[in-house]
């Protein structure tokens, strides 16, 4: 089995979104379809990828408004968090896993940007962070559906991870558009709130 990643720039967000997928078998998920959706598709005929899934990390339109699309091109079933209000063919829950041959997506529940946010461990090598943790920040915490206490709590659980997991995240915000769990523990001033207090009163102001 080999893993791979193919991080893709989006739209005039700054989005990203993704393929994990298995090179010897040729199996994968998609995550966060939007826009310049052609990206993708190239991506999945030069390597001879079948998308077994649409993934979301979270279902703000900037990370859907492809779903429908890659589905109906690629057959993929659309797996969202439980929480999720939008179409979707399955839903996950905290700690499930989602299995395309030896490779092992695990999903962590981590609300605050929004109620059905999510990221996605895989294989336990990188971590797919959606808009819950950027590179040298957060996601936002004052949309409709946001909860800065949450996001606290969220945070905690993605700095608790192994320090070695490379991070992916959802927009390309940061220095890098990559990092790690140990880099960002180190660096990211949103993981290093001593208190739920000192954060809420930071993001509130």
């Amino acid at each position: 089995m080999i893993l791979r990643i193919a991080q893709i720039p989006v739209g005039s967000m700054l989005n990203f979104s993704y393929i994990v997928y298995d090179e010897e078998n040729g199996i994968g998920v998609i995550i966060d379809p939007s826009w310049d959706l052609q990206k993708v598709l190239a991506i999945l005929d030069k390597n001879n990828i079948t998308a077994k899934y649409i993934i979301n990390t979270h279902t703000h339109f900037d990370h859907i408004l492809g779903n429908d699309h890659i589905a109906e091109i690629t057959k993929a079933e659309i797996i969202q968090h439980e929480k999720s209000t939008q179409k979707k063919n399955r839903s996950v829950v905290d700690h499930e896993n989602v299995n395309i041959g030896k490779i092992n997506l695990q999903v962590l529940y981590t609300p605050g940007h929004s109620e059905d946010s999510i990221c996605l461990v895989v294989n336990n090598q990188i971590i797919i962070t959606g808009d819950t943790l950027f590179v040298g920040n957060c996601g936002r915490v004052d949309l409709p559906g946001s909860n800065p206490s949450k996001m606290y709590d969220s945070l905690g659980k993605i700095a608790n991870l192994d320090n070695s997991l490379v991070v992916y995240p959802g927009h390309n915000y940061g220095p890098t558009p990559t990092s790690t769990i140990l880099n960002e523990k180190t660096h990211n001033p949103m993981l290093n709130f001593k208190t739920k207090e000192a954060f809420l009163k930071y993001m509130l102001n």
